[in-house]
């Protein structure tokens, strides 16, 4: 009896999945076995239709589309005749550092910011091939505990610092950058080296493509050493050779896909590094190795060359130790790339000259309260803030819009079955599973929820910024949909439960939120924090674990 139960469940299962894939073939997508489609009904009714049904409600409800257009414009500008705005291109003012000496230690110097290096190479203390030295040894030293790196450029690194030292000698000074080693996460392109994306799919991939960032720091003078671990094809801290560590904490894992940049610039294996964000991958792993990095407004920074999720949301920034070499980074990386249409002249205002105390910014109830008592202290005007919005389906809305555009970009890789080699089977190839069965209507209805939540973001936001958590998931979401930049800060740190003798610890980070276009606001903010604190000059204890540490 219990047989003939059974076989019965297993014939309406075949019978079910048969009419499934009769159905997927209207999507041309009649590759899936049985097991996955019954798996996707499951995961449609589940996460798909929920979604669907709140975008509905928020914008569907009146024919025409004129209440709630999309906020998806088309540009019908041609490439190469962009207007550049007044000023737009204007470099920093950086202040100076007069009379500032080489420490004696290796691990002094490792741990110097980009402006204390550039002065020693300015001023002729130490070469841009002896920076390079130091910084290749503790990328090999360190690497086989944070798994942080993928490759290692020494012959580029050394051919750039050879050119670098010899303008230098010449007297040609580039700027701050001129001759500081860094690294690139692994979905920028370098030609001659791997663009491995993280993923075994990918790891052979050599793309002969010169990435305009890339292009950026070289015409500034920097010196590349590495190209860092993405988490595989820019998804959390997984990837083809393991899994990226936090250097605070070896047991804890970096998360977010810039896992490697974060973690690297934190152990003090790069000064800093270029990481993307589409929805937390820079923001995530900064807070969690205790960085400072910028999430910039979006179309800051061109992506030719870069391995892309999402068109509408993907950005490139800067991962650091301090706001003021973020601020040196951006100035270098900044302007229209004429490969990218998304891209901008965006005319920012010089961060180190700001008045912050002509400034209006809010706090949060999760923000840091040191934070809002020094910038009080400094004279800023801070006030309590809440950001109010009515869209419900901020998180949703990012899901559609970024799994969709990253489906676009892989739809062989999982037509052709590639998928299945994936790190992470729970990751991507779950999602874009999932992903295959949204209807074009509900990806457009996405947008227009999208446009909605923009326009109320921005009627709510009556202040220049704001301060609050920069790793709630929703607030993560809303910053993304919305282009907010936004800059993570560390704060101090929390002791965890170690073991005996151990330094581990926890860092704790804020976000400070400006209005898109307005990034020189957050800079200006978090530096003068930082200004009076030394949260961001702390050391991860990767040479001294303890003695109950291993290795």
């Amino acid at each position: 009896m219990k047989s003939e139960s059974n076989d019965k469940c297993s014939s309406e299962k075949k019978t079910k999945a048969s009419e499934l894939r009769s159905a997927f073939e209207i999507f041309d997508a009649g590759f899936f076995s049985d097991s996955t489609v019954l798996e996707l009904a499951k995961s449609a009714t589940e996460i798909n239709v929920p979604i669907i049904k709140a975008n509905r409600r928020l914008v569907a409800s009146e024919n025409g589309g004129l209440s709630d257009p999309s906020c998806l414009i088309f540009n019908p500008e041609w490439i190469g005749e962009h207007a550049v705005k007044p000023n737009a291109t204007k470099k920093f003012n950086y202040p100076s550092l007069s009379g500032l000496q080489k420490p004696k230690a290796e691990e002094d110097i490792a741990f110097m910011s980009v402006l204390e290096l550039g002065e020693l190479i300015r001023t002729k203390q130490i070469t841009s091939q002896e920076l390079v030295r130091i910084f290749l040894e503790r990328l090999k030293r360190y690497n086989h505990v944070l798994e942080s790196v993928i490759t290692v450029t020494d012959e580029l690194a050394y051919k750039q610092a050879r050119e670098a030292d010899e303008l230098i000698r010449n007297g040609e000074y580039l700027g701050p950058l001129h001759g500081i080693p860094y690294g690139l996460k692994d979905i920028i392109a370098v030609p001659g080296y791997k663009t491995t994306w993280g993923s075994r799919n990918f790891r052979n991939q050599v793309l002969n493509i010169e990435a305009w960032v890339y292009k950026r720091l070289k015409f500034a003078g920097a010196v590349l050493v590495a190209k860092l671990v993405t988490g595989s094809l820019a998804y959390d801290d997984i990837w083809f050779g393991g899994r990226s560590k936090n250097p605070w904490n070896i047991e804890e894992f970096s998360t977010g896909s810039s896992a490697g940049p974060a973690a690297s610039t934190s152990a003090g294996m790069v000064p800093f590094a270029i990481g993307s964000e589409t929805a937390g991958s820079i923001t995530l792993p900064a807070a969690r190795c205790g960085v400072t990095a910028l999430c910039p407004t979006f179309g800051t920074v061109g992506r030719t060359g870069v391995m892309s999720i999402s068109e509408t949301l993907d950005k490139l920034g800067p991962i650091c130790r301090s706001a003021a070499d973020c601020a040196i980074v951006l100035d270098a990386i900044r302007g229209k790339d004429p490969a990218d249409i998304s891209s901008r002249e965006i005319p920012l205002l010089d961060p180190f000259s700001v008045d912050i105390r002509k400034l209006t910014v809010g706090y949060m109830d999760d923000a840091d309260m040191e934070v809002v008592n020094v910038l009080k202290e400094k004279g800023v005007n801070m006030v309590p803030f809440k950001l109010n919005y009515t869209v419900d389906s901020v998180q949703g809305i990012l899901t559609f819009s970024m799994n969709v555009e990253m489906l676009a970009h892989f739809d062989e890789w999982q037509r052709s079955g590639q998928d299945d080699a994936h790190e992470a089977q729970e990751q991507w190839p779950t999602v874009l599973s999932c992903t295959r069965v949204i209807p074009a209507v509900d990806y457009v209805q996405a947008q227009r929820a999208r446009g909605k939540l923009i326009r109320e973001v921005k009627e709510s936001f009556t202040v220049d910024a704001f301060i609050g958590n920069a790793t709630d998931w929703e607030r993560v979401c809303l910053g993304n949909l919305v282009g907010l930049p936004v800059i993570v800060v560390p704060t101090g740190f929390k002791n965890i439960s170690n073991p005996e003798g151990a330094r581990r610890r926890t860092p704790v980070t804020t976000g400070i939120y400006a209005r898109p276009n307005h990034d020189h606001t957050a800079l200006a903010l978090a530096m003068a924090y930082q200004s009076v604190t030394d949260h961001h000059k702390q050391r991860p204890p990767i040479d001294n674990l303890g003695p109950s540490d291993t290795i």
